[in-house]
């Protein structure tokens, strides 16, 4: 069987333990024979593995056809963009850059080479997230008509922000919460949903921490066809909650701590509303039971599916392209923050990065970084 021979970009806590499972061999057809850190990780590699501390150096070796890009947000567009000018497969880790200018110049590299560009957007792989958009998809629901996302548990103490010098920076990270948790919730979003087409938001920086990012938001969309959505999400509560309700009309889905649960009108209600002449009613409700596929596979089912892609097996679940998709979403919620109004979809991306840029400029903001070990799940 023909290996793919992978390369890492990053060997920090995402780069790591995308090698950890790799090395155990969860991944049958792929190999890892070269990693690049600007830190010297060589002790830390088998001698199978060639180190590298330059990217060109690196990337002009040709000791792999695909490259995993794990390193701060910044430099995902510009680091995919070099790897695409020498003929490598990418697979780009969350978020797919910080402004979506950058981004838009990436995918339209990408566009231009014919190699397999992937997000790892690893939430696409859960089974009832992938119910939730076949259900949609299908008409099952009918008509779009409200969807609110709670996703709160995402509590971090002050020392999670206080390790590493670029976390929880405008300079080093570009963004809080809505760049560091939740690029997938706002991916999956999008991605059963569709993108709206405005929003109005409310973005509070360092309400809970001392940081200068946004660590709690609050946003109301508009889709086309006149639905609502609302988005809520923040690192200072504990327990707090994670909630999708998608909601046509045809029934409701709602999925938290990881079940669906599905409840299907007999009727459309706005054909019921049209023909019931009672003074009180509303349509007949079942509650339904959706098979789920137990397996849930994460970062190593986008692994895999990249690698196969790469040998012509199978399609991929979250191309590269489609990374733009949640980015817009958390530039809006800033922007409409910082211009205090609602902002239509696509966004004046210039505004947006004058308004970034403005931020790193003024900022006035001093960290004091203090070492703490961070599992795998860290960086979420």
């Amino acid at each position: 069987m023909k290996k793919v021979k992978l390369g890492i970009i990053g060997f920090g806590t995402m780069g790591r333990a995308h090698f950890q499972y790799i090395s155990e061999g969860a991944i049958e057809n792929v190999v890892i024979t070269a990693v690049f850190d600007v830190k010297n990780v060589k002790e830390d590699l088998p001698e199978s593995i060639s180190y590298f501390s330059d990217i060109d150096t690196f990337l002009k070796s040709k000791l792999f056809e695909a490259v995993l890009i794990a390193t701060p947000h910044y430099t995902h567009p510009s680091l995919a963009i070099k790897a695409f000018s020498y003929n490598y497969h990418v697979l780009l880790e969350k978020p797919a850059g910080v402004f979506t200018k950058e981004v838009r110049k990436m995918n339209e590299i990408a566009n231009k080479h014919n190699l397999v560009f992937s997000m790892m957007f690893n939430q696409r792989t859960n089974p009832v997230y992938k119910k939730a958009k076949e259900l949609v998809a299908s008409g099952e629901l009918g008509e779009l008509k409200r969807t609110i996302w709670i996703i709160t548990n995402w509590y971090r103490p002050q020392s999670y922000f206080d390790a590493g010098g670029w976390r929880a920076t405008w300079e080093g990270e570009g963004g809080g919460v809505l760049l560091n948790q939740d690029p997938h919730q706002l991916d999956l979003w999008q991605w059963i949903c569709g993108m709206p087409i405005s929003v109005q938001a409310h973005c509070f920086f360092g309400k809970h921490h001392t940081i200068e990012v946004e660590d709690d938001v609050t946003a109301f969309v508009e889709f086309k066809n006149g639905a609502t959505g609302v988005f809520i999400t923040s690192t200072g509560e504990a327990p707090g909650t994670n909630r999708l309700e998608i909601s046509g009309d045809k029934g409701q889905l709602v999925i938290e701590n990881d079940k669906l649960s599905y409840k299907r009108l007999t009727v459309s209600e706005r054909k019921f509303n049209k023909e019931f002449k009672g003074g009180f009613g509303q349509p007949e409700c079942w509650d339904v039971s959706v098979p789920i596929d137990k397996e849930n596979p994460q970062h190593q089912g986008i692994m895999k599916n990249f690698i196969n892609t790469i040998l012509g097996t199978e399609q991929l679940i979250a191309p590269g392209i489609e990374g733009i998709n949640s980015l817009t979403l958390s530039n809006a919620f800033l922007l409409s923050t910082w211009e205090n109004k609602k902002i239509s979809i696509p966004i004046d991306e210039d505004l947006f990065l004058s308004h970034l840029q403005k931020r790193i400029k003024q900022s006035t903001y001093v960290k004091e970084t203090k070492e703490i070990n961070l599992d795998s799940s860290g960086t979420y």
